[in-house]
């Protein structure tokens, strides 16, 4: 945990650094897009491998379908409200 915080911490005060080189943050945000396209790729390679997740991805499949609607649909009723709560005009 100290590691973890360690480094956010280091990133942090390089990114207050850094924050006026165009160039520098350009180049961070490509590296950040590929770190997550490999972490996803490493949680695909880790599910495949998982028995119990294959065995089960009917049961699964159809759980994180619905929790995808339901989140997506709560998502965009709170977006309504907050729009319309702060940021519709006033007429």
């Amino acid at each position: 945990m100290i590691t973890v915080l360690a480094l956010m911490t280091i990133g942090i005060l390089l990114g207050f650094f850094i924050n006026q080189r165009p160039k520098i943050i350009k180049a961070v945000d490509k590296m950040t897009n590929w770190a997550i396209y490999l972490l996803l790729f490493l949680l695909g390679i880790g599910v495949g491998l998982n028995k119990k997740i294959i065995n089960n991805l009917p049961t699964i499949g159809v759980q994180a379908v619905i929790l995808t609607i339901g989140a997506l649909i709560g998502s965009l009723i709170l977006a309504y409200i907050t729009y319309n709560l702060f940021f519709k005009p006033k007429q």
